[in-house]
């Protein structure tokens, strides 16, 4: 079988949501490769929030401490006018944490680096991406896709069980499977540049020509760095120069007399806006994430985030299906994440149009924390009725526990890593058998972990004898009284979760 399988899956682009996908795969012990037809890691600022949510699932992952480490809050924004008079705003608000949240606020960490620093997590697991390598085309069957590469080495042909593209808005996969990517171009265009720039303080995003909004500029120091991103809507036609001469001149015409100097161009892009949704994210054993299956407007820093929440929702369920789930939870993956996908390219859309008329403000509508999947397949339902605290499908609140031994701990530290975990409240109540794909714990009185201040009594509400199953990424799977305990059981038979398959 080694031989007749050498990988169980192909990924094809090594951005953010391969990585991210890889990095899940690697930790399950999947046998993958990570390949991507650009000859070096992308080098640009692009994507550059990490919002709420998705800082959780780099908590999960190991590399939430990197990140804030690489990264900062985003400062506010200083507006000048064309009368020389400037307000400051913080738009993107800065906000505590709480109990249930322990990341409430965006952190900005520009994408060359949040992908250099996923890179480095895979390296952990002895793994790196394959760069120079292009995906000329595949064939499908029942049990294999046969795969053909361009690679260093010249071509060469491989099979592997799943293939996943997350491959950009241009995807090769998408194109090869013939799904469509129908949408819209938003009629804007805009440059992106990383910018070593002279003359500008470091302590605000600046925004000139405010009351302007054909002719504005936006710069914002990127943390971590020397640079500044660049941000200005320029004309539907032609190409614009930039080069280090070709910015320095845009900005001398935009905003003269400010002494701003152009030193160096790290990276710089030209792009129009869209948005688009693929009609399907899988055809047979071929599945899409990402720009692949998505793309967005910049606005409220949605794309990066979405993508890496697709890989995380898809990683877990291909590890499971190759550990011997049935396939037909991979059609849970279409079913959670499309709609999810649908409603942040309404978002990213509608903060665009009131970008348009001056409003950069962003809220909690862009921490993606209340996006949850209660209407999926795997999400069983509470015939209870009434019950406070979260249900089957949304997201599960981290809450501070203490350790029968006397030890601090968080719900999350239970989360964290590739297995389920299923929370009984009760110290009598009878638990299922146990699993290596799930661990069991008992809170409460009497339980291994305690809840002195009522942090999880607040989040959870959970009664005696109920029992809370929550998913490899963070979402309840299930909540069950005690005396409705059998319908957790066929629910955990179904999925496989109680023996490791062969």
């Amino acid at each position: 079988m080694e031989d007749q399988f050498p990988i169980d899956v192909l990924i094809c682009g090594a951005g953010a949501a391969g990585l991210t996908l890889a990095i899940d795969l690697a930790r399950r012990g999947v046998r993958f490769r990570l390949i991507d037809k650009l000859g070096a890691p992308f080098a640009g600022s692009r994507g550059k929030g990490i919002q709420p949510r998705t800082q959780e699932v780099f908590e999960d992952l190991g590399l939430i401490d990197r990140l804030a480490a690489a990264g900062g809050s985003y400062p506010p924004t200083r507006r000048y006018r064309a009368d020389g008079s400037a307000e400051e705003v913080q738009e993107i608000p800065v906000t505590a944490s709480t109990a249930a949240e322990p990341y409430r606020s965006t952190l900005m960490v520009p994408q060359f680096r949040t992908e250099a620093i996923l890179r480095e997590r895979l390296a952990e697991f002895g793994i790196a991406p394959e760069y120079g390598c292009e995906l000329l085309g595949f064939e499908q069957s029942a049990d294999r896709v046969s795969v053909r590469i361009a690679g260093p080495n010249g071509p060469e042909t491989t099979c592997c069980r799943y293939l996943v593209g997350g491959d950009g808005g241009r995807s090769t996969v998408r194109r090869l499977l013939g799904i469509g990517f129908p949408g819209e171009t938003l009629g804007v265009r805009a440059v992106v540049a990383d910018l070593v720039l002279g003359g500008l303080s470091r302590d605000a995003w600046h925004r000139f020509n405010a009351d302007d909004r054909g002719s504005q500029v936006l710069l914002c120091p990127l943390p971590g760095t020397d640079l500044f991103q660049l941000q200005a809507p320029i004309a539907q036609e032609g190409d614009p120069d930039l080069s280090t001469a070709g910015v320095q001149a845009f900005l001398d015409a935009r905003v003269p007399d400010r002494g701003l100097r152009v030193h160096g161009v790290a990276w710089a892009s030209a792009y129009s806006m869209s948005s688009r949704l693929a009609h399907s994210y899988r055809r047979g054993r071929v599945l899409l994430m990402g720009d692949a299956a998505h793309v967005h407007p910049p606005t409220g820093g949605q794309g990066l985030n979405t993508s890496v929440q697709d890989a995380y929702n898809l990683g877990w369920k291909l590890g499971a299906v190759l550990e011997g789930a049935p396939d037909t939870l991979l059609d849970s993956y279409e079913a959670e994440r499309r709609p999810i996908a649908a409603s942040v390219l309404g978002l990213s859309t509608s903060l665009l149009q009131a970008a348009k008329q001056g409003s950069m403000h962003r809220g909690r509508e862009v921490h993606q924390l209340d996006l949850g999947y209660t209407g999926s397949p795997l999400s069983l339902p509470d015939f209870s009725g009434g019950k406070a605290g979260p249900q089957a499908g949304d997201r599960a609140p981290d809450a501070p526990l203490r350790g029968a031994g006397g030890q601090p701990r968080r719900l999350f530290d239970l989360f964290r890593g590739p297995h389920w975990t299923l929370l009984v409240h009760s110290d009598t109540a009878p638990l299922p058998p146990a699993s290596p794909r799930m661990r069991i714990h008992r809170v409460g009185p009497g339980g291994e972990f305690h809840d002195p201040d009522g942090h999880l009594a607040s989040a959870y509400a959970l009664a005696e004898g109920d029992m809370l199953l929550v998913r490899p990424d963070g979402y309840v799977g299930a909540r069950v009284s005690a005396a409705d305990a059998a319908r957790l059981t066929d629910y955990l038979a179904a999925l496989r979760l109680h023996v490791r398959e062969a």
